[in-house]
């Protein structure tokens, strides 16, 4: 608005400048040309209706020589032509200016997050609030952006959180608490302006450095959540397994139930087989929750289902059988490398490569810069770099990539390249992960989702998730309006898509419950499924 206002007071002068200008060279030239004098507020008026075309007044019938009615010829066109520039340049855009929406500058909302910066990631964060009924406030910079959102029915309000105006209008005084991710640097002083304002409000804050993690805690954070560091575990979890051959990560629910996911490798014992066939459920008491299968999720399997060669199964049982599981997942290896290539050296490639170390699994890495820890400098997506590092000969390769058009490149290149090579992924959006599946990764795990899980977590208080750097969903959380009616009943499966695996009631680990369980008051529920179902299952509750 004020570029407007710089406009049209320039554009004053001009006119005035113009105006003067005009009444000294008509006075000028009425002397010269016609004899005859006028004082320059008479020469003023006569310029003003020459320029304007409002007529001549009594002047008209004075010019009487070629000069002076030449003067006035280019006096009128010059009135002519400001008329037509002024009105694209400054009286069109004022009314355009006008008539536009204004992006908001506040909020009424009590009880709510407010959440400095909009990103994919603070997307699935939304959808988890959105799901247990939190208001939220996004704070954008951008105009464009917060009108947008806005459109789309996202509350978003224009506005910088680095000042403590902004963050009072997004009524802070009433926030139940505040999530910062603007980026490692700025994030300190956004946490210093919020913490300044209110010294109880719940401060959570996203780094993607280790080392500027401290500073936001002494900045005044209380929580900070590093979703690069837990994606990058998680993948280097993935290909020790493959590798390995043993149980590495479960989420241990009591002493007679765990819940892991299991990539199943191209000619291990139980692809091509259908779940029925493979004896999961009946010969070694698993419960299939879920599969992923080409990037779509499939809730609780049919037991005619065929299991595929890169089906990720989300499974529960006990800690032998699924070790046992583990071990029919993997493909025979004995006559090739257990060498794993991490490509890509940032946050998450360096902590893929030291999860790597601690399990003993040799590795090489590859990545664009030289530095410590880098043992091939080169592009991954180039076909000399990966004959250079023989890739061909690798049990598995890590893209720890930080832009997923590169991601995808990379992987159809190995798919092209070396097919038998397993491919796990590091996504930065959550729209990534199917075209990742389709170009042939194994597995594929989106950082969005991880930290918008792990925000959430840190968030809600009425329920835990239980493992954010999972494919699946898998959250404890009690359901008041389910009380007093059976899983039969209910028929949560087929309705919303997700599957109660367990239930903690009085202390005690209820696993696999049947459909005449009947969930009573303060139970709580170990329910796992895809982010939509879980999601879905936490808004029937509220």
């Amino acid at each position: 608005m004020n570029t407007w206002w710089r406009r049209i007071g320039l554009s004053l002068v001009a006119v005035f400048g113009v105006m003067v200008l005009y009444s000294l060279l008509y006075q000028w030239a009425m002397m010269a040309f016609e004899g005859e004098h006028r004082t320059l507020f008479q020469s003023a008026q006569t310029v003003i209706e020459i320029l304007t075309t409002a007529g001549f007044g009594g002047d008209a019938d004075d010019w009487t020589t070629a000069p002076m009615t030449a003067i006035v010829i280019g006096m009128n066109l010059t009135g002519v032509l400001l008329v037509f520039l002024a009105l694209p340049l400054v009286v069109v855009p004022l009314f355009q200016q006008a008539l536009a929406r204004q992006p908001a500058e506040s909020t009424e909302l009590t009880d709510h997050v407010i959440i400095c910066s909009h990103t994919e990631r603070e997307d699935v964060l939304r959808n988890e609030l959105e799901a247990a009924d939190v208001p939220y406030v996004f704070i954008e910079d951008d105009p464009e952006t917060v009108l947008e959102l806005t459109d789309d029915g996202i509350e978003t309000m224009l506005g910088n959180p680095e000042q403590e105006q902004t963050l009072r209008a997004a009524n802070i005084d009433d926030a139940r608490a505040i999530v910062i991710d603007v980026s490692d640097e700025a994030n300190p002083e956004v946490i210093l302006t919020a913490r300044e304002l209110r010294d109880d409000i719940k401060i959570v804050s996203v780094a993607e450095d280790d080392e500027v993690a401290t500073y936001h805690r002494y900045a005044g954070a209380d929580a900070i959540v590093r979703p690069r560091q837990v994606l990058g575990h998680s993948l280097a979890q993935k290909a020790a397994l493959s590798v390995t051959e043993e149980l590495k990560e479960t989420i241990e629910l009591g002493e007679q139930l765990e819940i892991t996911e299991l990539l199943v490798e191209d000619r291990s014992d139980i692809a091509g087989q259908t779940i029925a066939e493979s004896g999961i459920r009946e010969r070694m008491g698993i419960n299939v929750i879920g599969l992923w299968m080409d990037g779509e999720f499939e809730p609780v399997p049919d037991p005619e289902t065929v299991v595929e060669e890169n089906t990720i199964l989300l499974v529960a049982g006990q800690y032998d059988a699924l070790t046992e599981l583990t071990s029919r997942t993997v493909s025979p290896s004995a006559t090739r490398s257990q060498r794993v290539i991490v490509g890509g050296y940032g946050e998450v490639g360096r902590t893929v490569s030291e999860g790597l170390a601690d399990a003993a699994v040799p590795q090489t890495v590859v990545d664009k810069e030289a530095s410590d820890g880098v043992d091939v400098v080169g592009d991954i997506t180039d076909e000399a770099t990966l004959s250079a590092i023989d890739c061909t000969d690798a049990r598995s390769i890590v893209l720890a990539l930080d832009d997923d058009t590169t991601a995808i490149y990379a992987t159809l290149v190995l798919e092209a390249v070396a097919p038998d090579i397993e491919v796990l992924v590091r996504a930065n959006e959550t729209e990534a992960v199917r075209k990742l599946y389709r170009a042939g990764a194994e597995y594929v795990l989106s950082l969005s989702t991880v930290a918008g899980r792990m925000l959430s977590s840190v968030l809600l208080e009425d329920e835990e998730i239980l493992a954010p750097e999972t494919q699946f969903e898998i959250i404890r959380t009690m359901a008041p309006e389910f009380v007093g009616r059976s899983l039969e009943e209910l028929d949560i499966r087929a309705q919303l898509g997700c599957t109660v695996v367990a239930v903690e009631r009085n202390g005690d680990l209820i696993t696999n419950p049947g459909a005449s369980f009947v969930v009573q008051e303060h139970d709580e529920l170990i329910v796992a499924g895809s982010d939509e179902s879980v999601n879905r299952f936490i808004s029937s509750n509220r």
